[in-house]
């Protein structure tokens, strides 16, 4: 069953932020779909089941950004 959780990244200012960090998400295991509002810095990771918020902040980070929030 598909799963779609929203979070607040920091430091986002462009294209190559929302590459980047669309990148990286991606790269999880199951996930399906990313989708970045640039303007507010919320992201939606849509994966097969639940991520750990522990995977997705380490994959922001790996972007070189921060995860804010967390609304799983």
């Amino acid at each position: 069953m598909s799963s779609t959780a929203t979070y607040t990244v920091t430091g986002m200012t462009c294209s190559h932020c929302v590459s980047a960090v669309t990148g990286e998400l991606t790269a999880l295991p199951g996930v399906t779909d990313v989708r970045i509002d640039l303007s507010t810095g919320t992201v939606a990771v849509t994966s097969d089941g639940p991520l750990a918020v522990d995977d997705v902040r380490a994959a922001v980070d790996e972007a070189g950004y921060e995860l804010a929030t967390a609304d799983a």
